[in-house]
């Protein structure tokens, strides 16, 4: 597997990770009250943060696992 594959890949798992953070936000808001939703808005303000800090919790996660992949997001 080349290193773009890879890198591919890890793109796809951090989506899948926020895409389900926001599902179970939602579910949680629906089932046990709207403070729930708050995780929703703090995963969006980190999403919209992190393309001018160069910072994402999930991507630093990930770039731990994963480290024969290019560094995405590691604050450089």
């Amino acid at each position: 597997m080349s290193n773009s594959e890879r890198d591919i890949i890890k793109v796809r798992v951090h989506d899948g990770i926020v895409g389900i953070l926001y599902i179970a936000s939602i579910i949680l808001a629906s089932q046990f009250g709207l403070n729930w939703i708050y995780v929703a808005v703090g995963v969006a303000v980190l999403q919209i943060l992190s393309p001018f800090t160069k910072f994402c919790p999930v991507y630093t996660i990930l770039n731990k696992i994963m480290p024969d992949t290019t560094p995405i997001q590691n604050g450089k």
